[in-house]
């Protein structure tokens, strides 16, 4: 009797059986297990990235750290005039207004050595007067109209294997004073500065009269010695009580505080002195305690007994350059003392109750603030270095560790608009490095994310279309056999080198452009027109013509068509050019337009990275219509739908979510690319957003500046900062991109 039931197997079969099922298990775990834990390194590698950034970037936010290491008790009762120490914070010293210098042991606190200034018998010292922190120099005015110049050196030995440093005082004129005034008045109020071929003397004479004494070195061709011309005159509509008056070290400026006034003179023509400014320093309630330069000498920094700090540089307006007040600072009451780095924008100020702040001209910060035990503040004096500060007060002289190591780096200096020195207004700017010493320093990122997303956006103008149009014609138009050529070849496009495209950009694209650009701009409008007239013709043509073509070669019927288009828009570029732009379109624009001209501009960079971001959108896009379920276009089709109607309503919508991530991934792409832009712009920081000029992108500029900066400088850290950026510049549209996909397949899942 037959039965329905099946038997069951051989037990050898099902054996087979189990031992196919299990290694199927087993390679399935397997393959789960790899992916998860490729998956889970690729996060942890993109966190790794993450806080490593992070870690580099996070000192140039860090606050300035002050801290008391030594003091010494001086006994001298006369004011100093200038305090410091020397490189290695191991000797600090004290000058005071009569001559006389003190050095200090820091680690004993013992005074190691004393130095005083002769003076000529029958004179003494009526003025003193010190330069720029940086020269560590100063003067002594004697009642007999003559200068004692001299500085503070340190000198380094070894002996023993020890390190060993001397202090001592040296004389710039040997050991015999100057003579400054020939008729012998006393130099009240001295004001100098000192080069080797100049030297610069002011002060006010006995009848209270204002003169400068000024010495030319000029050598002599034949004997190669310097020989020295003066020459001399006065300071007109000079203020009689003046309570601070300062010289520029380039001795072209000078500047007498009087009250709530500040005279500034052209001193340049020592013969023929001229006022040029006088500023109202006049504030309510407020007087004015301190007038100083800042490092550089280009700005000036005016303390107010209420705390207010101001700061003061030439701006060039309709009466030349002016002094005008840029940016202020709301400090403690009662400042007594402020004193600026050598070399850079940093500042100390300290109040009659001892409270020291440091702060930043150019990000506008206040890096430290705390009180200390610096009764009856004095002269105050940065060491070389910048990490030590000596505060003279109630008696002793104070030496402080300094840690500022990133004042120049603010959140609004990088993403605000900063007034620099010398500049007109306020700007986003970005210069890193300068070859002076007294360099303000600029590091504004937003000049390099607006480059970013502008070579971004001419590229993405210049691809999408294309990529797109592309990918849709090949997967649903283009036949099989053309297809299977057409799509590697795009794709193969890829893996050309960004360095051969962005040089081909530099130096054949670029002067191609520039010497064709009506042939360029008659292309960018004939090319399209061309494509479109021809499809329309070729709809309009009779049947019986259209069958004479192979259908499986139609797709490269436009070959022809776009060849002869650029060859003809390149052929009458001269013409056009003679016809409407007076034989030079590049000179046109920028003399007639006066529109800025770049060899090497975003028209290039766009078509240049163009070229590079094609073949991802083409290929993403190309596979996601491609892979549009047949039944639904077969099944609009049926239903009586054009194929143009079954293309824009059924498959295009299906595939949007491909396509929208191709070009995200395009996007991405543009924005991370290095090669093209370093080599086809000309790298200025600018925010212009004309085709005609260049940019200056944060992958390019990390690429051109991370080797020639300093490790843990500032601008290492603000380049790792740029990383950072773009790290989160691609995070962020990777993320849209995803959200929004997974959104529009949701939506047209069910079709």
């Amino acid at each position: 009797m037959e039965t329905q039931v099946s038997q069951p197997g051989s037990a050898a079969k099902n054996l087979l059986i189990n031992n196919g099922t299990s290694r199927r298990a087993i390679m399935d775990k397997a393959a789960q297990v790899g992916v998860t834990v490729g998956g889970t390194m690729v996060f942890v590698a993109l966190l790794l990235i993450f806080f490593y950034l992070l870690y580099v970037v996070k000192p140039i936010f860090d606050s300035a750290e002050v801290a008391p290491v030594a003091s010494a008790d001086y006994h001298d009762s006369k004011p100093a005039l200038m305090v410091g120490s020397d490189e290695q914070n191991e000797i600090m010293y004290r000058v005071s207004q009569l001559g006389k210098v003190d050095f200090f042991d820091t680690q004993t606190s013992q005074l190691v050595r004393t130095e005083q200034i002769n003076t000529p018998a029958g004179s003494h010292v009526v003025s003193s007067s010190a330069a720029m922190p940086s020269e560590q120099r100063f003067a002594l005015g004697l009642s007999n109209g003559q200068v004692i110049i001299a500085g503070v050196e340190f000198g380094v030995t070894y002996p023993d294997n020890k390190r060993l440093i001397t202090p001592k005082l040296r004389f710039y004129n040997g050991s015999a004073p100057l003579t400054v005034d020939a008729d012998g008045h006393a130099l009240n109020h001295l004001a100098f500065d000192y080069s080797s071929d100049k030297m610069s003397f002011v002060y006010q004479d006995d009848d209270r009269v204002w003169r400068i004494s000024r010495q030319e070195g000029e050598e002599n061709m034949m004997t190669e010695e310097v020989e020295w011309v003066s020459y001399s005159g006065t300071i007109p509509d000079a203020p009689v009580n003046v309570q601070q008056q300062l010289m520029t070290p380039d001795q072209r400026q000078l500047i007498l505080s009087s009250g709530d006034k500040l005279f500034v003179y052209d001193i340049r023509d020592a013969e023929a002195v001229s006022l040029r400014q006088v500023l109202e320093l006049g504030r309510a309630k407020a007087k004015v305690t301190n007038v100083s330069l800042l490092a550089g000498a280009s700005s000036l920094l005016v303390s107010y007994d209420s705390g207010l700090v101001q700061q003061y540089f030439q701006v060039n307006g309709d009466q030349g350059r002016q002094y005008q007040e840029i940016r202020d600072f709301d400090n403690h009451a009662g400042i007594k003392s402020v004193a600026s780095e050598f070399y850079r924008k940093s500042f100390v100020t300290i109040t009659d109750d001892g409270n020291l702040s440091l702060l930043y001209t150019t990000s506008q910060r206040e890096l430290f603030s705390e009180k200390f035990d610096l009764k009856n503040p004095g002269t105050v004096g940065f060491s070389p270095r910048s990490n030590a500060l000596v505060v003279e007060a109630d008696g002793k002289l104070n030496l402080f560790s300094v840690s500022n190591t990133h004042p120049e780096v603010s959140w609004s200096a990088m993403w605000s608009k900063v007034w620099y020195e010398g500049y007109p207004e306020p700007k986003y700017v970005w210069q890193s490095t300068s070859g002076s010493d007294d360099f303000e320093a600029k590091l504004s990122l937003m000049p390099l994310a607006f480059g970013t997303m502008k070579a971004a956006l001419y590229a993405m103008l210049f691809a999408t279309p294309l990529a797109i149009a592309g990918a849709v014609y090949s997967a649903y138009f283009m036949s099989p056999k053309v297809r299977a050529i057409v799509k590697p070849t795009i794709e193969i496009m890829e893996a050309l080198p960004t360095v051969i495209l962005g040089f081909l950009a530099g130096l054949w694209l670029a002067p191609l452009i520039e010497d064709n650009l009506p042939g360029i701009l008659t292309l960018l409008v004939l090319l399209p027109a061309s494509v479109l007239s021809s499809a329309y013709a070729w709809h309009k043509l009779p049947a019986k013509w259209k069958q004479r073509l192979p259908d499986t070669y139609q797709e490269i019927m436009l070959i022809p068509v776009i060849l002869f288009i650029g060859w003809f828009s390149f052929a009458i570029s001269p013409s056009l050019e003679s016809a409407f732009f007076g034989g030079d379109t590049r000179m046109f624009i920028t003399n007639e337009l006066g529109i800025t001209f770049d060899q090497r501009n975003a028209l290039v960079v766009g078509i240049a990275m163009g070229f590079a971001v094609i073949p991802t959108i083409f290929s993403i896009a190309e596979d996601a219509v491609f892979s549009v379920p047949r039944h639904l276009s077969n099944g609009s089709l049926a239903l009586g739908a054009t194929t143009w109607q079954t293309l824009t309503r059924v498959v295009l919508l299906t595939a949007s979510p491909g396509i929208f991530s191709a070009v995200m991934m395009g996007l991405g792409r543009a924005v991370g690319e290095t090669m093209i832009v370093l080599m086809a712009t000309g790298n200025t920081a600018i925010m212009e957003w004309s085709v005609f000029e260049g940019m200056r992108t944060l992958a390019a500029n990390i690429a051109v500046e991370m080797p020639e900066s300093a490790i843990g400088s500032s601008h290492y850290r603000v380049l790792f900062l740029a990383a950072f950026v773009l790290f989160i510049f691609t995070f962020f549209f990777n993320t849209i991109a995803e959200v929004v996909r997974q959104r529009l397949r949701e939506r047209y899942s069910s079709l």
